[in-house]
């Protein structure tokens, strides 16, 4: 498995899928019950993820933190479902394979101590469960709405691992996160206070403001770009991109990343709905390439 560290800045690399759409489609199950019962059918969206040219795996893993399982009445089996879904993805043999780590899902107190600490320390227990697993490139904390829990993860893990670490937190098509009170600037800022490897957002707005924020982005911090465009809605009949639903089928990534490419990502990911022929039309669009030398100025 090649160190992702030496790719930094240099390769265009695409992150697969997540698994959850088509898992709830197939099995009505969620991530944690199908690693204790459906590992096959895991395995199989593992294997099509890798089909589609994902150079990055993202491991099943987003909520395998101890209050996400404490509530989902799984509380004791970190270790048990962490090794099954890094089992499963390792077997597909990526070139770089992605532990995920999402939001706590805890009430977070920017003003207390103890609930910063509450928080961080989610963090810290997870990563020295996967610490002790086995082979992986780096962590993925992914789908955070606030700059207060995007600080206490990336605390967390650094107490525990010192691998790469890839950021993304959500935001609309101004680049406001997801709660509402900070900014992509401000999340970058932190990411980079704090040791993040990469960083960048998840949105589901159409490809001229992802390209916006992206170079807004490139202007702010010197870290590798990652890019997720959200699928709402997949709609193969769709003749024309809308605001509502701009990725409504797969080859409509293909302009898209070539765009985000110009405009400075390095990492591309298409997320929610997305199938793995998302995937692939990603990974056609950029394989073999460099980073862009040249960045889009913002507004064009």
């Amino acid at each position: 498995m090649p160190d992702l560290s030496l790719r930094l800045h240099k390769d265009m690399l695409v992150l697969s899928t997540p698994l959850e759409s088509a898992l709830a489609r197939d099995t009505g199950l969620d991530i944690e019950m199908a690693l204790l019962v459906e590992e096959d059918t895991l395995a199989d969206l593992l294997r099509v993820e890798t089909a589609a040219m994902a150079q990055c795996m993202v491991a099943p893993t987003a909520s395998l933190l101890p209050a996400c399982l404490l509530h989902k009445n799984m509380e004791g089996r970190l270790e048990e479902l962490a090794r099954t879904a890094l089992d499963l993805a390792g077997e597909t043999k990526p070139q770089h394979l992605l532990v995920e780590l999402g939001p706590t899902g805890l009430p977070l107190d920017p003003s207390s101590k103890g609930s910063l600490v509450e928080n961080r320390d989610q963090y810290v227990r997870a990563a020295r469960v996967f610490e002790q697993l086995g082979e992986f490139d780096a962590y993925f904390l992914n789908g955070f709405a606030d700059v207060d829990s995007l600080r206490c993860a990336l605390m967390g893990l650094r107490k525990a691992s010192d691998r790469p670490v890839l950021v993304s937190v959500d935001v609309d098509a101004e680049g406001t996160l997801a709660g509402g009170r900070d900014s992509l600037e401000d999340a970058l800022a932190v990411a980079a206070e704090y040791g993040a490897s990469a960083a960048g957002f998840q949105t589901s707005a159409g490809r001229e403001p992802a390209c916006k924020l992206t170079a807004r982005a490139s202007q702010a911090c010197q870290l590798p770009l990652l890019v997720q465009l959200r699928v709402n809605e997949r709609k193969p009949r769709q003749f024309d991109a809308t605001e509502e639903n701009p990725w409504y089928r797969p080859d409509t990534m293909i302009d898209a990343a070539l765009h985000l490419r110009a405009a400075g990502a390095q990492f591309l990911r298409a997320t929610g709905n997305a199938t793995p022929a998302y995937t692939g039309a990603l990974a056609a669009a950029v394989m073999g390439t460099d980073v862009a030398p040249s960045r889009f100025a913002l507004g064009e």
